[in-house]
């Protein structure tokens, strides 16, 4: 039962609509708005562009008796719309009407033209009624603005030992915004609301924090798991709110168990979610199951089942409006294990969940990806070697081997992915190719995670990096959506830390289809600007950079990580220069000295920056006691 509405498409973006009907702060007034559509039947629908479908779908219209619906298009008259012939709205005067519900935002223009054509004492509303509050807003004059709802989702607790933080910019800024705010409104597992504030996002560049210490201690809560929702209003360049989001475990004992990181939670939902892990012996796969909307899901609507197989386990119960369900996923797929691989039947109903894996004392959480339903076979990618050479590829850290364990595990993320004609190359620290590993033609329903450990002995101790690349030496077809979990484990304690990402174009003049992306303008993206959150107090920073190039490029980056104080400040500056297919692992208490440091202060951030090729990034925290954190970084 996938909700009947379009969030987001690969060519138009995200859908402005949907945002506004599923915004938190619609939700009440859209339930007085269809209260007072039943207080005054029949109604008569203006359906100008489309809109009351969504509606309908998301607040339903119970008690509302519908007198017809009505369109200005001529090509919609005749098509059925909630059950009703699509009428002319030339014939509005003559429906049997004492509402007349107009499905538009905006709609001031478009009443003042019906004024002719409504039913004699029928009382006009539209979806005006349900707008959030103005203070929200970026662009008072255009409600639809995709700015206006630069909004995301954030898992966020304060439970069991277990504390969150939320760190991001006021990159905004760097689009010419001015005065920007961030609301906030923190949900209980039950859906409820615990606390709704709004704080200033600080001067162009200041940093963003949200501890959920702090929240918890400034409204008085008891313990929280739940979900944080993100609205910046004064917004530009970009209409969601990254951010990169630690979990750590209570002070003192063994509290770095609970180390982990993650990133922003992709603001639109999707049909289908891939890359979710079966449990691997001694573990459980924890799925956090968050309802972005406010109309319940119903039970049955959720389901789990192992990729490549159409054996679908349901969840048979519902889930509140905006609550959160941790489901084992043991509960639903008992006999599956690590390496096989779930795929999440969502039906629109989530943004990109995340899941948690415990075992022996320690957790770690990560997310899983949207697996496209748009993308068939591209017949053009195994004919174009000698233009894009590599082509789609996708890169990950080979941790320094003898202190860590890598693991790569291909994921299929598409519909139409039946198999996955792959190779894995492995580059040292300096660009040196130094094995290349076919692992031919996966399956859909494949099994194959990679160790890396037995091609590591010529990278040394500084590791390098590992790139995922289609290899079509045994036929098969590729679509360019190439994605995998990259796994790490520390040899000495036991943590582990994971990451996933798929692959693109790197680092060429030539542009096929949307690639080589850029975070700002048009392809081909050939500069770097990644977010680097710094840790406080006793943790350092673990940052690898990766220059991956499709074809040969530059010889060397000209990369600076540029520090900032929580104001937005800049402190100092440090260059790196990594060679065109090599890596470099880099520590925040190593690049920037103690006294530098102290300038800096506590909430610090840098930006990773080269105007001369696109970096790839990988960022995490270091503990005590073997605990670190790993997840790819964010641009903007």
């Amino acid at each position: 039962m996938a909700l009947a509405i379009e969030t987001f498409d690969n060519v138009r973006g995200g859908n402005t609509l949907y945002k506004a009907l599923a915004h938190p702060h619609a939700a009440a007034p859209a339930a007085a708005l269809v209260a007072a559509l039943a207080g005054r039947p029949p109604t008569a629908i203006v359906d100008p562009a489309g809109a009351a479908a969504g509606f309908v779908e998301m607040f339903a219209l119970d008690g509302v008796e519908i007198a017809g619906v009505y369109v200005q298009d001529i090509a919609q008259i005749g098509r059925t719309m909630l059950g009703h012939c699509a009428r002319p709205l030339t014939e509005l005067a003559a429906a049997r009407a004492r509402s007349v519900f107009v499905a538009a935002f905006d709609a001031e223009r478009l009443i003042g033209q019906l004024r002719p054509l409504l039913p004699d004492g029928a009382e006009v509303l539209s979806l005006d009624r349900m707008r959030i509050p103005e203070a929200r807003l970026t662009n008072r004059r255009h409600y639809l603005d995709p700015l206006n709802f630069a909004t995301n989702f954030a898992l966020f607790r304060d439970a069991g030992g277990l504390h969150t933080r939320l760190v991001t910019a006021n990159y905004w800024s760097g689009y010419s915004a001015t005065e920007a705010t961030l609301w906030l409104t923190l949900f209980d597992a039950d859906g409820s609301i615990l606390a709704d504030w709004g704080e200033p996002c600080g001067a162009p560049g200041a940093a963003i924090v949200v501890d959920s210490r702090a929240v918890r201690r400034h409204f008085g809560l008891g313990e929280f798991a739940g979900q944080l929702f993100l609205h910046v209003s004064g917004a530009a360049g970009h209409d969601v709110v990254k951010y990169a989001l630690d979990m750590f475990g209570a002070a003192g004992g063994t509290c770095d168990g609970a180390l982990s990181c993650t990133h922003d939670a992709n603001a639109w939902p999707a049909e289908r979610y891939a890359g979710l892990p079966a449990p691997a012996p001694g573990e459980r796969v924890i799925l956090w199951l968050q309802n972005s909307h406010p109309t319940p899901i119903p039970a049955g609507a959720i389901g789990l089942n192992p990729m490549g197989e159409e054996r679908i386990a349901w969840l048979c119960e519902p889930i509140g409006a905006f609550a959160s369900r941790a489901v084992d996923v043991a509960e639903l797929l008992p006999d599956l294990e690590w390496p096989r691989q779930i795929e999440v039947r969502a039906g629109k109903h989530v943004v990109r969940p995340r899941y948690e894996i415990i075992g022996g004392g320690r957790r770690r959480i990560a997310h899983v990806n949207v697996e496209r339903s748009d993308l068939a076979p591209d017949p053009a990618l195994p004919r174009l070697g000698e233009l894009l050479g590599k082509g789609y590829l996708l890169p990950a850290p080979i941790l320094p081997p003898a202190e860590w364990r890598s693991e790569v595990l291909p994921t299929p993320m598409a519909y139409a992915q039946s198999d996955l004609p792959v190779a894995a190359l492995i580059y040292d620290s300096a660009g040196r190719e130094c094995a290349r590993l076919p692992l031919g033609r996966l399956p859909r329903d494949h099994a194959t995670a990679l160790s890396l450990d037995e091609f590591t002995g010529a990278l040394g101790d500084g590791g390098g990096h590992v790139e995922l690349v289609y290899d079509f030496a045994r036929g098969g077809y590729g679509d360019g959506w190439l994605h995998a979990i990259f796994r790490y484990r520390h040899r000495a304690s036991g943590h582990a830390a994971e990451s996933s990402f798929g692959a693109h174009v790197f680092n060429t003049a030539l542009v096929y289809k949307n690639e080589p992306q850029s975070y700002t303008g048009h392809p081909p993206g050939l500069s770097t600007r990644l977010f680097l959150r710094l840790g406080d107090g006793d943790y350092d920073t673990l940052c690898q950079l990766i220059y991956p190039a499709s074809r040969p490029w530059r010889p060397a980056s000209e990369t600076e990580i540029i520090l900032y104080d929580a104001g937005g400040a800049e402190i100092a500056r440090a260059a790196l220069a990594i060679p065109c297919s090599g890596s470099r692992l880099v520590r925040y208490q190593e690049l920037f000295d103690e006294r530098v440091r102290g300038r800096a202060g506590s909430g610090a951030y840098a930006v990773v920056r080269d105007a001369t090729c696109r970096l790839f990034g990988y960022h995490g925290l270091l503990g005590r006691n073997g605990a670190f954190s790993l997840d790819h970084m964010f641009g903007f």
